[in-house]
């Protein structure tokens, strides 16, 4: 398996922990950086997966349905994540 697939998935989980981390919430500034930070990690991914990318993949990332993303990855990657 692709290393980049696995470090997206990893960047599409650390997005949701960041997300439902209620303390970081409560400092909006850094809550909203730690987000822009892993939004950035997602899209240097995003752009080194190998071609073609399947078109699923594709429209859930670029619709930033990052939850869709992720289940993808871990469904239908070999070997899981």
């Amino acid at each position: 398996m692709e290393k980049v697939i696995v470090d997206l998935a990893n960047a599409l989980r650390e997005r949701l922990a960041i997300i439902h981390d209620e303390e970081s919430r409560c400092d909006q500034a850094n809550h909203i950086a730690r987000l822009k930070a892993v939004s950035e990690k997602i899209e240097t991914f995003q752009e080194a997966l190998p071609r073609p990318v399947d078109p699923r993949l594709a429209h859930y990332l670029q619709r930033k349905s990052f939850d869709k993303a992720l289940e993808y990855l871990e469904t239908n990657c070999s070997g899981g994540l």
